[in-house]
Parts: C-alpha cells; sequence; structure tokens
C-alpha cells in the first residue's frame, strides 16, 4: 500500500480512487514493470504544488494480477475568460484559446502536462484521463471579440492542448468557436494531431478562401510502434499524412511540424518526415526539440526507463548537452531549440531538407483587415 495517500478528489469513488493510488502512484521504474494501457505516461506523480508523495511498495505476494482500466472522465468548467496574451519572443502569436482542460491523447512528452498541477490534479495519468471541457467557450469567446477595446491579431488555437482530441466529438467545443471566427472574419492559426479536424473542413475552407485560416498539423515519428508508445491516443502517422492530403485538397493550408525532436529517437526521421509532409500537400515546415519543462521531465524518465531503458542514457545526455547541463532551460530564445553542436546540425539538416524539398519556413501573415466585431451587423441580410 502507499505509505502516504493525498486528499481524495471530488468526483471519484473511494474504491476507484484507492485502486489507482495503490497501483499508480509514484513508482520507481524498476517497480514499475507493466504500463496502463492506451496511456501515455506511466505513473500519476503529484505535482510540484503537494506536501506529499505516493510511493508503490510490494505486498510480498508474487501473483500478477490485470491493471485497473483507466477510463476517460470529464468535467465541465464555466470560464469567465477565454483569450490568453504572451509576450515570448519565441512565438509567432500573442493570443491563443483553449477549448479543453487535459489531453487524451497522452503524449507522454507533453509540454502542457505541469498546467494540471493549476487544478490540484497530477501532471501524470490525470493529466490525459481528468479532462475539462470549456462548455461556454464559444459564447465567452465571442465577448470578448465584441469589447470595444479589443484589437484584431490571429488566434492561436491548440498551443496547450488538442481541441481535436477524441472528445470534441461529443461536445463539439471547437466547432462552435470556428463558427464565432468565421462569423466575425477573425484569422485563426491550428494546431492539432487529431483527424476530427477533417469535420471542421467546410469551416475552414471558406475562411481560408478569404486569408483567414491554416493550419500545423504536427508528426512526431513515421513509426507506428513508436507512435503507440509515445502518443497513444492519438492518431497514427499514416492517417495523420492523409488528413494533411484532406485539408490541402481543401485549399486549407498546412504546415508540417516535424515536433518534438528527440535526441537519438526520432530525430534521425527528421528528413523523412518533412518529405512525407510535402508529399502529402504540406507548404510549410517547422521544427522543435523535446522540451522538458517541470514535471515533464520526471514522467519523460520513467517512461524512458520503461520503455527504451537502453538509450535512456544517451538521450538524456543529448538533452543536457543542448541546455547547459540541465534538462530543460526555459530561457527564451533557447527553450525551443536548445544550442550547441547538435542543436546546430539538427537545425542545419532541417535548412537543407526544406529548402531541398521546396518548402517554407515563413508565411505571409493571414488578413485582419477583414474583421468585424460579433455584434456588428453582417453585410448579408438575413433570412428572417
Amino acid at each position: 500500500m502507499p505509505s502516504h495517500a493525498a486528499a481524495r478528489p471530488v468526483g471519484v469513488s473511494y474504491l476507484v480512487y484507492v485502486l489507482v493510488v495503490f497501483y499508480f502512484g509514484r513508482m520507481k521504474p524498476d517497480l514499475q514493470t507493466r504500463t496502463p494501457k492506451a496511456r501515455g505516461a506511466v505513473t500519476n506523480a503529484v505535482s510540484r504544488y503537494e506536501t506529499v508523495s505516493r510511493h508503490a511498495e510490494t505486498d510480498g505476494w508474487e501473483m500478477e494480477e490485470d491493471l485497473p482500466t483507466l477510463r476517460t472522465e470529464v468535467s465541465i468548467e464555466r470560464p469567465r475568460s477565454l483569450i490568453t496574451y504572451n509576450r515570448s519572443p519565441d512565438l509567432p502569436f500573442d493570443r491563443s484559446i483553449n477549448p479543453y482542460r487535459g489531453c487524451e491523447h497522452g503524449c507522454v512528452y507533453c509540454f502542457a502536462r505541469p498546467s494540471h498541477a493549476y487544478l490540484g490534479l497530477s501532471p501524470g495519468l490525470d493529466f490525459e484521463t481528468r479532462l475539462v471541457a470549456r462548455a461556454d467557450a464559444p459564447q465567452v469567446l465571442r465577448d470578448e471579440l465584441a469589447r470595444k477595446r479589443y484589437k484584431v491579431a490571429p488566434l492561436a488555437i491548440g498551443t496547450n492542448t488538442d481541441p481535436y482530441q477524441p472528445i470534441e466529438r461529443e461536445h463539439r467545443i471547437m466547432r462552435q468557436c470556428l463558427e464565432v471566427l468565421e462569423e466575425c472574419d477573425h484569422p485563426v492559426a491550428i494546431v492539432t494531431k487529431g483527424t476530427l479536424i477533417e469535420r471542421d473542413m467546410d469551416i475552414l475552407s471558406r475562411m481560408a478562401a478569404r486569408g483567414l485560416a491554416r493550419v500545423g498539423l504536427s508528426i512526431t515519428t513515421l513509426d507506428p510502434m513508436l507512435c503507440r508508445a509515445m502518443e497513444p491516443r492519438a492518431p497514427t502517422p499514416r492517417r495523420r499524412l492523409e488528413t494533411v492530403r484532406r485539408l490541402t485538397g481543401a485549399g486549407i493550408p498546412v504546415r508540417i511540424m516535424a515536433s518534438p525532436m528527440v535526441p537519438a529517437l526520432t530525430d534521425p526521421e527528421l528528413e523523412a518526415i518533412l518529405a512525407s509532409g510535402k508529399a502529402a500537400g504540406a507548404g510549410s515546415a517547422s521544427w522543435i526539440m523535446l522540451r522538458l519543462p517541470r514535471e515533464v521531465s520526471p514522467l519523460w524518465q520513467e517512461w524512458l526507463a520503461v520503455h527504451y531503458p537502453d538509450r535512456a542514457h544517451r538521450i538524456m545526455s543529448r538533452l543536457r548537452e543542448m541546455h547547459g547541463g540541465k534538462d530543460y532551460d526555459a530561457r527564451w530564445g533557447h527553450r525551443m531549440r536548445g544550442e550547441g553542436p547538435y542543436a546546430e546540425i539538427v537545425a542545419h539538416r532541417f535548412q537543407v531538407a526544406i529548402k531541398r524539398l521546396g518548402l517554407k519556413e515563413k508565411l505571409a501573415p493571414m488578413r485582419t483587415d477583414l474583421f468585424r466585431s460579433p455584434h456588428e451587423p453582417s453585410a448579408q441580410l438575413n433570412l428572417l
């Protein structure tokens, strides 16, 4: 049994909670010989704000037991504000929205995992199993765009958690947000791994025709087995490339995002990923090195110890080499790519590849001159 259990979370039965803590508490890699099915994180390590931690201990019975299935739970949040502003020189946008908190795709390396700590939840398994749907997001977005002081600029969606994760099929929050943006001719840039974006090609194609929409589709690896381990509930690489074909076929500009590149694991695939994206119709490309902020680093190292123990030391050595001996360095201008010979080699390979393939790195800005407040009358007469 765990040596110390944290407070019981609201809405979860005590029995289920005990089972989860027993099996998925913060375990040492040598005790964690089996992992939860179809989940990315190996454990449910407590966040940086907790004062206690949990450790698994053997009960002495050498019996093979099935791990309890961790099902996805979704709670509803009524946000008072939606648009988040940033001043980071590393980012090509200054504002973004997120329809969901947490992400069922379960990418073990996701830099957004630490944000779940603000909810009193674990950046580990909680991040991919205990999700929050922001049901009123479309109306809040409409109200914020209608403010007299609002000044239009491209809005990014999917920069923290994926707007087209599986629960979007039921909740349709992203679809409704796009309807608001189309109504007022507001430019939008979307980042996703989700093929559910194909459902919204009608809206996106109309907006793209007016210079108001573009999509970045992330592909980390072309190896389906590696993808399944790192991104257990995300679509396969082949299926994502098919989405690129469908989007570009509908006239929607697509950027292939070779992100994140993992040293000694996925970085040998950089050129192949870019070439596959180009063949599928992508017109531009980008790349980012693996980032391990806050709780992501121990979660990632636990995952390596289970799935790739033979190369864990090499991967972490490369990352530390690029970050001055640390797992991660959050300095602007440094955190996305790292520095040093290895980072320079990857950056050079990227530049050579996109030049050879005819892919662009920078795109022309989207239009902002068409924007009108959602409370202003449309040029099109109402039907009734």
